[in-house]
């Protein structure tokens, strides 16, 4: 069986490095980080490096752009407000968002944007929290009215121009009609982007300095925020987006002078941060420890509960199980786990080698971070290619694949 290494066989631990070596040496991926622990065993790896070309190598201290594996994170500073009964799950986001009061809903999601209905109901704290508000980046809806007009008032954060700050994001938002009632869709993204412009309205301060001083500074997550300082820039590798019918490496995001390298007119709590593989392992080791970090309770056991508990109706379910699996060529095959939680994936069934209950996300920067309170494991895997290609996503699932292989009980 081959000696354990706190939960984890050498033979399991060698055979995920030689996994991820062979990524790094196809050429496909220039470098990667990659962190598993169990209990007190925490195991990293830094392979390649951070240029396609060389340069310098991949190091446990590198800075990622984490994309969309920000909203496991950014979510947390919702649930310290629903601790301190600033906020309710019931409460209407109009007392704080009046951009958002009086909804219109297209009648077809395909339809003119003044083809509409009134809403059903008034949008609640509730509605945000499990991405159901009304809005969101729909694969299944591309070239629709609303879809194209998410996209020209510059409402996502992939465009080559930056989102406007949250006040003139919101105000535009406030234009477009839903797209479905409130409560009744599980939509993506949007809503992560949303709640960070509610905890602004809500605690009178902005985002990223509520998420510094009530989640980052007491974790100890000293790389992590919506930008990388001058004197760190050099730890941030350039992100590339692959060209998908060449494979050429084309650079999406240069660190110095990138979008990275000074604050955001927006903190998007849906893809916005930067992070270190320690950092994340800090924040989701919190979570497995049910909100309290080396003895300093950070969120109520209830709040982590309520975050990391599958939320989604059958129906809802039904819909975000035709994202993932019918747009497997959009996707790469990821985010095939069956429920949401909030801000994150909650697995629901075993479609691959992880447990029912394991909580996280991927990101299409080629990142992916996820905890698993059956077998007490937190593993995360970050790179700079972009799921313009499939690269990436392979290797997050070859990770994954011998992560739980080399669990050793």
């Amino acid at each position: 069986m081959g000696k354990t290494n706190g939960g984890f066989s050498e033979a399991g631990l060698r055979r995920m490095r030689d996994v991820l070596t062979r990524h790094v040496d196809s050429g496909r991926i220039p470098g990667v980080v990659a962190l598993v622990s169990r209990g007190d065993e925490t195991y990293v790896e830094a392979l390649g490096t951070m240029g396609h070309d060389g340069g310098a190598p991949m190091r446990r201290d590198t800075i990622f752009r984490m994309a969309s594996t920000s909203k496991p994170v950014s979510v947390a500073a919702a649930m310290v407000l629903l601790d301190e009964c600033r906020l309710r799950l019931d409460d209407l986001v109009e007392q704080w968002l009046p951009e958002l009061a009086d909804r219109r809903v297209l009648k077809r999601i395909d339809g003119p944007l003044d083809d509409t209905v009134p809403a059903k109901r008034p949008i609640t704290v509730r509605d945000v929290l499990t991405s159901t508000f009304g809005l969101g980046m729909d694969l299944t809806s591309l070239g629709t009215p609303i879809m194209n007009s998410v996209f020209e008032q510059g409402l996502t954060p992939d465009l080559p121009t930056p989102m406007p700050e949250p006040d003139e994001w919101i105000r535009r938002l406030g234009t477009l009609p839903l797209m479905h009632q409130p409560g009744e869709q599980w939509q993506y993204h949007i809503a992560s982007d949303l709640l960070g412009v509610l905890v602004a309205r809500v605690t009178g301060q902005p985002f990223e300095s509520f998420l510094h001083e009530r989640i980052f500074d007491p974790l100890g997550m000293e790389d992590t925020g919506f930008h990388v300082p001058a004197g760190k820039i050099d730890r941030l590798p350039p992100l590339y987006a692959p060209d998908p019918r060449t494979g050429a490496f084309t650079v999406w995001d240069e660190p110095a002078d990138g979008r990275w390298s000074k604050p955001p007119a927006f903190p998007g709590g849906g893809g916005g941060l930067v992070s270190t593989v320690d950092d994340y392992h800090a924040y989701f080791r919190m979570l497995l420890d049910h909100g309290v970090h080396e003895g300093e309770r950070i969120l109520s056991r209830p709040a982590v509960r309520l975050m990391t508990t599958n939320r989604m109706t059958p129906e809802q379910t039904a819909v975000r199980r035709a994202l993932a699996a019918d747009n497997v060529h959009i996707s790469y095959g990821q985010g095939q786990h069956g429920g949401w939680g909030f801000g994150m994936a909650v697995r629901t069934y075993r479609g691959d080698y992880a447990p029912v209950g394991q909580f996280g996300w991927d990101g299409g920067s080629g990142t992916s971070t996820y905890a698993d309170p059956e077998n007490g494991l937190v593993g995360i895997v970050l790179t700079q290619v972009g799921m313009s290609v499939p690269h990436s996503a392979r290797l997050i699932h070859d990770f994954w694949t011998t992560v739980y292989q080399a669990i050793e009980d």
